[in-house]
């Protein structure tokens, strides 16, 4: 938790430090009072006493106690902003470091634990510096300062006060030592419960379809219920030690208040008064050691689980990012537009086999590179390799004649627009959406329409509610699979790259919309360079290249009439999508 709070500013470390002051101040003011708690009872017990006495010392425990409040209240105010920073730097810092983690990284913590660590286990810990931190500079003070102050006063009672602590230490350390270890399964429980609750949102559809509901319920409790199960232990373990800390504390009054009068009245008559007010003293210092530690145990009922949050935040901070930024940032080259694959293969990290082996082929600018096989083959592996999504295990892959790893990774993504196999669409306007992201050149509303235009969703745009300023859901959901494929390739378009990647983005259109956008794109992009994924021959058949993928290895290469003739894997797929007599036109 310390290496968290490091990242705190300046200012923060300036309203801790006026805590502690004010804090200790709080402190003084609190233990001042049983002073003047003694003074008022001497007077009241010696004859002869002024009013006026009894008076001043009654107002100087008054003032001590709005003092102490006044206190209280600024240093809830500084800890307050010191915890809201706290949870602002941290959440800052997780967001970024979620964004630069490579694709296998993300999957490694999963998307639900990342959501958690990101809201729940944040609040844990600010929760503890708001409440906590207080009190774990105060309760040490108050109990230092309140037992150097009835250490002279008897043995006794000192005996008895020590005897109180130690039980209390006891019950503390027994409990934590319990409830800790069982903090972490609580995280992860909340994980999984996250995990499926959005598993069950994002795929609602198919659950209503298949009649799953139940089944979806059954999961879903089976995951709550032992997460409540577990709370419930830990809570009613943790509730044991508030009846014990009080019923310490009342023991303690009792046997100091014994003591005192078997002191009381062993001793002389001059002593009496004296003993009666150390003993008053010692009672009230005494339930200050008592209520210092009282606050420990809050302290300890809140620390391990943030502790453990702590820990789950640092796992993601701390996680090594294996794609390392290169420093090439702006580039003139004779090869601008070009993507070649030098001998690559690649496997995905910590799998025993490559997945694709020796895969060699250049992209010129204006060509159209299309990749097909079948299912597992690696195409999309392929092609994800250029944006960097995964790096090369093997060989190298060149943009622009550059070497991927070397570029900064925003000019590397600027050179390109990405259309991946799922379209995503983000919660905003059509426009919103289509002029997505930075790419380092300014995307205006013209820009926006025509790259709509050219990606055939004019026509349902049209036709929306505010048309270009239409309202679409996160997902999508509001829009069918084609028309969010089609808002996915305007978005590419609307950026103007230097390379398009099309991952399988046409398998949703029907062929009529298919081939009228194919050919739009065609016009459009002609001084691009296209790589496109597909399963559909008739996607690709114009292609400038076809590259033919067979378990992680080419076993084509060149255009459609080529690997008719050549390549038997690709004439299988013809065959199984098209007749001869299509084949043959």
């Amino acid at each position: 938790m310390l290496k968290l709070l490091k990242k705190l500013t300046k200012k923060d470390y300036f309203f801790i430090f006026i805590s502690f002051i004010l804090i200790f101040a709080q402190v003084y003011l609190e233990l001042k009072m049983p002073d003047y708690m003694s003074e008022i009872t001497v007077l009241v017990q010696s004859e002869g006493s002024k009013m006026s006495e009894i008076l001043k010392n009654g107002g100087y425990m008054l003032l001590c106690a709005f003092g102490s409040l006044v206190s209280a209240i600024i240093v809830g105010y500084f800890i307050a902003n010191v915890a809201a920073s706290f949870s602002l730097i941290t959440r800052r810092r997780l967001f970024k470091k979620v964004q630069n983690l490579a694709t296998h990284e993300v999957k490694q913590f999963s998307t639900s634990s990342l959501i958690t660590r990101a809201t729940n286990d944040i609040t844990q810990v600010e929760m503890f510096l708001a409440m906590g931190l207080q009190l774990l500079i105060k309760a040490p003070i108050t109990a230092i300062w309140a037992v150097t102050k009835i250490l002279d006063k008897s043995w006794q009672w000192s005996a008895i006060t020590g005897v109180a602590v130690l039980i209390l230490l006891s019950v503390i350390a027994v409990l934590t030592a319990v409830v800790m270890p069982r903090f972490k399964i609580v995280q992860k429980l909340i994980d999984k419960l996250n995990g499926v609750t959005r598993e069950n949102l994002t795929g609602i559809r198919v659950v209503r379809a298949f009649n799953a509901e139940e089944f979806q319920e059954n999961k879903f409790e089976d995951v709550n219920n032992k997460l409540t199960n577990q709370q419930l232990f830990n809570q009613k373990t943790f509730a044991i030690m508030s009846p014990i800390m009080y019923l310490v504390m009342y023991f303690l009054t009792l046997a100091i208040y014994l003591v005192g009068c078997n002191l009381i009245t062993n001793a002389v008559l001059s002593e009496k008064i004296t003993l009666f007010g150390n003993m008053v003293v010692f009672s009230s210092y005494a339930m200050q050691v008592i209520m210092s530690f009282l606050m420990l145990a809050m302290i300890f009922m809140i620390l391990p689980r943030a502790q453990i949050s702590a820990k789950r935040i640092r796992e993601v901070l701390e996680e090594e990012i294996s794609i390392k930024e290169g420093n090439v940032d702006k580039i003139d080259t004779k090869n601008k537009g070009t993507v070649e694959f030098k001998n690559v293969s690649f496997k995905y990290p910590d799998a025993e086999e490559y997945l694709l082996r020796d895969i060699s082929f250049k992209a010129s600018r204006g060509q159209t590179i299309a990749f097909i096989g079948s299912t597992g083959s690696g195409k999309s592996s392929l092609i994800n390799l250029v944006p960097r999504f995964y790096d090369a295990t093997d060989g190298e892959v060149l943009v622009d004649g550059i070497n991927v790893k070397d570029y900064k990774e925003e000019a590397l993504h600027n050179k390109i627009g990405y259309i991946p196999q799922k379209a995503v669409i983000f919660n905003g306007t059509v426009s919103q959406n289509v002029g997505y992201g930075d790419s380092g050149k300014k995307i205006t509303s013209k820009k926006i329409k025509e790259a709509i235009k050219v990606a055939q969703a004019e026509e349902f745009v049209l036709k929306m509610d505010k048309q270009y300023e239409a309202d679409l859901a996160s997902s999508g959901t509001n829009i069918s699979g084609g028309q969010k494929q089609r808002i996915s390739i305007a978005r590419a378009i609307a950026k103007d790259p230097e390379i398009y990647i099309f991952d399988d983005s046409f398998s949703a259109l029907d062929y009529k919309t298919d081939a009228t956008l194919r050919k739009s794109l065609k016009e459009y992009t002609k001084n691009a360079t296209s790589l496109i994924v597909a399963q559909r021959i008739g996607t690709i058949m114009n292609a400038d290249q076809i590259i033919v993928l067979d378990e992680g290895r080419i076993v084509g290469k060149g255009t459609h009439k080529e690997l008719l003739k050549t390549c038997k894997v690709y004439k299988q797929i013809a065959l199984s999508q098209l007749s001869k007599e299509e084949l043959a036109k």
